[in-house]
């Protein structure tokens, strides 16, 4: 079955170091909490709000151990007004028999406020 495990952080600056750790921060942690191998992932997709631009959040993913060959994409989230800033987001696809609503989704600093419903 195909599940997808959303995760979202923030940065301070636009600033190559910040992104790239806390996306790797949060790649991590998506991968701790969901017990994720990267035989299991179908795509990687990660965005980021117009006002970064220092760093493809892609680069910490790939670096990861096993996963050079897991296919990972970054684009621009569309930008609505008043919508949270220096905010990365990924969307990782990955084959699972885990259920819908045991997917943990990952939200770190200032993106804890786009899904508070799904913090635990």
């Amino acid at each position: 079955m195909i599940r997808g495990v959303r995760g979202a952080t923030t940065v301070t600056l636009n600033d190559e170091k910040e992104i790239i750790d806390n996306t790797r921060a949060l790649i991590v942690e998506m991968i701790k909490q969901n017990n994720i191998n990267p035989d299991q992932v179908a795509s990687v997709l990660v965005s980021v709000t117009d006002d970064l631009n220092a760093a493809f959040p892609a680069k910490p993913i790939r670096e990861l151990d096993g996963w050079s060959y897991v296919p990972v994409m970054c684009m621009r989230e569309i930008n609505v007004p008043n919508g949270l800033t220096k905010c990365i987001r990924i969307m990782m696809t990955i084959n699972t028999s885990v259920a819908q609503k045991d997917i943990i989704h990952v939200y770190q600093n200032n993106a804890k406020q786009l899904r508070p419903d799904l913090l635990k």
